[in-house]
């Protein structure tokens, strides 16, 4: 379960000991503003920054019952961050499954990508799409899609 926290851990800690580099040389402000910045860091990289994931089995079952699409993702990603901060508020209308606490979405993941976890993996209407753009995302959630 550790798993999906380490890179927001390590950013902490990295802030921390260059803070502490900078306090023991005589500027607080500078190690309070670093500290600062790595910790804001650490929060966008967290599953914190994620609507709560379920897993992919409930997943795809509450996607054939509402017709939103699923995305499997994981802590840490980039591809995975710049989506679900492209999406805004709308990223709460789809199911999201973090395949570091899911085996069977990441299962579903490497079914889909030739072996591979490649993330975000979104799943509209029982076919995915490796890396969408937000914006399709996006119209996949409009009543006329």
């Amino acid at each position: 379960m550790m798993r999906p926290w380490n890179l927001s851990l390590l950013l902490v800690l990295c802030g921390s000991v260059a803070a502490t580099a900078l306090l023991l040389r005589g500027s607080p402000v500078a190690a309070v503003a670093l500290l600062l910045v790595f910790v804001v860091l650490a929060g966008v990289h967290s599953p914190l920054a994620f609507p709560k994931s379920i897993g992919a089995v409930e997943a795809r079952r509450r996607s054939a019952v509402d017709g939103r699409p699923v995305v499997f993702w994981r802590s840490g990603c980039k591809y995975c961050l710049r989506l679900r901060l492209r999406l805004g508020r709308s990223a709460r209308q789809l199911h999201w499954v973090d395949i570091w606490r899911d085996p069977a979405g990441a299962a579903a993941v490497r079914a889909a990508n030739d072996g591979n976890e490649t993330v975000p993996t979104v799943l509209v209407a029982g076919r995915p799409h490796v890396n969408p753009d937000p914006e399709w995302v996006r119209e996949q959630l409009s009543p006329s899609a």
